[in-house]
C-alpha cells in the first residue's frame, strides 16, 4: 500500500512541476556567484547537515522548529570544487542539495533533528524526493562524529524494523564539506509562497511536520 501511495503521490506532483529555477536570465547572472550573507560559523552553535530533496522544502522545515537559529541552503556529498545549482543539477557532481542547519543544543538535540528529517518525507524514495528525481535530489544523513553516525545508524535500522520490507533510502555520509547555494535560492519558500511548486509540494511538506511535531515548533510556526 506505501509504494502504491508513492507512486500517486509523484504522479500528482508532476503537475506541479519540481525544484527547478528557469527564468534563464537570473540563473544564468547569479550561476558564479552568491551573494548571500553565509556566516560558516556562529558563536555558541552547532551545525548539522541533511539532504532529502529540493532544498527550498528541507530549509523552512528546519528553520520553524525550536532551536534552529538558521538553515542555509546549498550542495555536500560529491567530489568537484565550487559546485553551482546548473552543475549539481547534471547529476555528474555527486553533489546532492543539502541544507546547513545551525542549531543551540540546549533548546534541541542532533536524535531530535534526525527525528525531524525522518518526519516530512518519503524515506523510502531513493534517489529522489516527490517530482524530484536524480542523484541530486537524494537522501542523505551526514555525520560530523561517531556518536552521530551512532544515532543515525539506531534510528534507521527502528525505522527499518517498523516499514519491512521496506528501507528507509537515505545514505548516511561522513561530512566533508558544505558549499552554499546561489542567493536566489535561499529562504525561497518565504520569497515565493505563491511559486506552484513551493504551494504543491513545499508546503504541504512543511505542515506535514508541524502536524506530526507540534511540540517542536516555534512560536506561531504553526500558523504557516
Amino acid at each position: 500500500m506505501r509504494t502504491i501511495h508513492s507512486i500517486i503521490l509523484v504522479v500528482l506532483f508532476a503537475a506541479l512541476g519540481s525544484c527547478q529555477v528557469k527564468n534563464g536570465g537570473k540563473a544564468d547572472a547569479e550561476k558564479f556567484v552568491s551573494t548571500y550573507e553565509y556566516t560558516p560559523t556562529k558563536d555558541g552553535l552547532k551545525r548539522a547537515y541533511f539532504a532529502m530533496g529540493c532544498f527550498w522544502c528541507v530549509e523552512p522545515i528546519y528553520e520553524n522548529a525550536i532551536g534552529i537559529e538558521e538553515a542555509v541552503s546549498g550542495y555536500s556529498g560529491g567530489h568537484t570544487e565550487n559546485p553551482t545549482y546548473e552543475d549539481s543539477n547534471t547529476g555528474e557532481t555527486g553533489h546532492a542539495e543539502t541544507v546547513e542547519i545551525y542549531y543551540d543544543s540546549m533548546l534541541i538535540d542532533f536524535p531530535t533533528l534526525v527525528d525531524i528529517y525522518f518526519s516530512a518525507g518519503n524515506i523510502t524514495q531513493v534517489n529522489g524526493q516527490g517530482p524530484d528525481q536524480g542523484s541530486q535530489y537524494r537522501s542523505i544523513i551526514f555525520y560530523q562524529n561517531e556518536d552521530e553516525k551512532r544515532i543515525i545508524e539506531e534510528k534507521i535500522a527502528t525505522i527499518n524494523k517498523d516499514i519491512a520490507p521496506e528501507k528507509v533510502a537515505a545514505e548516511v555520509m561522513k561530512f566533508e564539506k558544505f558549499w552554499v547555494a546561489e542567493e536566489y535560492h535561499q529562504n525561497y519558500e518565504k520569497l515565493h509562497p505563491n511559486q506552484p511548486y513551493i504551494r504543491g509540494v513545499s508546503i504541504p511538506r512543511l505542515r506535514r511536520f508541524q502536524k506530526e511535531m507540534p511540540q517542536l515548533l516555534k512560536e506561531g510556526a504553526g500558523s504557516h
